[in-house]
């Protein structure tokens, strides 16, 4: 299990969950754009859902519990980057949501050329969006 850090607190996501959104994400913010996220909490945290506003200047850790890089599933990628850019912002869901088919593809098949800057040394940041 690993998490991701905002503002001082930690939100805890499988590493597979938290491998794509941390594509998601990172391509929205090196893009300049702001937006919201949400997801359900778990039990102990009170079964509710939260919401986070995330922009350019905002200090976020992605913290992995694993060393290896999980595969990622394009259309679950494609389905969180979709509601990223809605305007009810990015909803985390679940890859076995109804709205996610599930094609799981290996970070090298997955990614296109990194644009110039991007770390390509198979690191899920190396993933650059169609």
């Amino acid at each position: 299990m690993g998490y991701l850090s905002y503002d001082n607190h930690d939100i805890d996501f499988d590493d597979r969950t938290l491998a794509h959104l941390h594509i998601v994400i990172i391509n929205k913010l090196r893009h300049g754009q702001s937006f919201a996220m949400s997801w359900k909490d778990t039990a102990a945290a009170g079964s509710g859902r939260s919401s986070i506003w995330i922009h350019p200047a905002t200090n976020l850790r992605f913290h992995f519990n694993g060393s290896r890089t999980p595969s990622l599933n394009r259309d679950w990628l494609e389905t969180l980057a979709d509601s990223a850019d809605s305007s009810r912002g990015l909803v985390v869901e679940d890859e076995d949501s109804p709205h996610v088919t599930s094609h799981h593809v290996p970070v090298e098949a997955a990614a296109t050329p990194p644009a110039v800057g991007d770390d390509a040394d198979g690191d899920p940041a190396a993933y650059v969006m169609a």
